[in-house]
C-alpha cells in the first residue's frame, strides 16, 4: 500500500508568512536608506558645490597653481549674522584689489557676544555666481564649525586666489569686482573646541 501524503494545509500559510516578513523587510531597508541619503544630501551637496563651483560657491583648494595674471579685480567682503546666533562677524578691510593666480590673506574678527560657549558655522559664496569655479580658497575660517567661549574674539585668516584662468573667460572679461559674503549660523550639534585643536589651529589664527 503506497503511502500518499496529503500537503499539509499550514504550508501556503507559512509560505505566505515568509513572504510578507520579506518584503516588509526590503521596505524598512529602502525606508532607512532613504533616510540616510536624505542626512547625507546636505553635506554631500555642500561638498559638490566645493569642488565644483556650483552656485556661486568658491572651491576649495589646497595650493595656488602658480599662474598669475596682470589683470586685476576688487574683492569685496560681506558678512551677515543670522538670529539664531549672538555672535559679531565682521572684516577688517570692506575691500582688496588683487591680481588674477596671486594668493591673498584677509582676516574677519569673530566675536561671541552671549554670556555662554556657542559653536558657530558659516555658509558662504561669491556673486556673480560664475566667479565660484575661479575663486579658490585655501583656507579658511567656515570650512569648521568654530567654538567661541563667553565673549571671546578671534582673529580667523581667510587665504584665497582668483584663478587666472578667468582670463579665458568671455562673459566675465569686462568683470571689475567679486563679492564674497557669509552668513554665520549657531550649529545645532557642535562640541567646544578641545585644547589639542586649539593648538592645531593654522597659522594666523588669534584669539583674544
Amino acid at each position: 500500500m503506497s503511502d500518499h501524503r496529503q500537503p499539509s494545509q499550514q504550508e501556503p500559510a507559512d509560505r505566505a508568512v515568509r513572504r510578507a516578513r520579506n518584503t516588509a523587510l526590503v521596505c524598512v531597508g529602502v525606508a532607512a536608506g532613504m533616510l540616510g541619503l536624505a542626512f547625507a544630501a546636505v553635506p554631500l551637496y555642500r561638498l559638490f558645490c566645493q569642488v565644483t563651483g556650483f552656485a556661486g560657491t568658491p572651491i576649495a583648494g589646497s595650493a595656488a597653481n602658480g599662474e598669475v595674471s596682470d589683470r586685476r579685480m576688487l574683492v569685496r567682503f560681506d558678512a551677515n549674522v543670522s538670529s539664531s546666533i549672538p555672535w559679531r562677524i565682521v572684516p577688517e578691510v570692506p575691500v582688496v584689489e588683487v591680481r588674477l593666480g596671486e594668493t591673498t590673506t584677509v582676516f574677519y574678527e569673530l566675536t561671541n557676544r552671549s554670556d555662554k560657549p556657542v559653536t558657530g558655522i558659516a555658509t558662504y559664496n561669491v556673486q556673480p555666481d560664475q566667479m565660484g569655479q575661479y575663486f579658490v580658497k585655501l583656507d579658511c575660517f567656515c570650512f569648521e564649525e568654530q567654538t567661541l567661549e563667553p565673549g571671546e574674539t578671534i582673529i580667523a585668516p581667510v587665504v584665497f586666489y582668483i584663478d587666472a584662468a578667468l582670463d579665458g573667460e568671455r562673459d566675465l572679461k569686462t568683470l571689475g569686482s567679486v563679492t564674497l559674503s557669509y552668513t554665520m549660523f549657531q550649529a545645532k550639534d557642535g562640541k567646544a573646541l578641545s585644547s589639542a585643536a586649539s593648538a592645531n589651529e593654522p597659522a594666523g589664527w588669534k584669539r583674544l
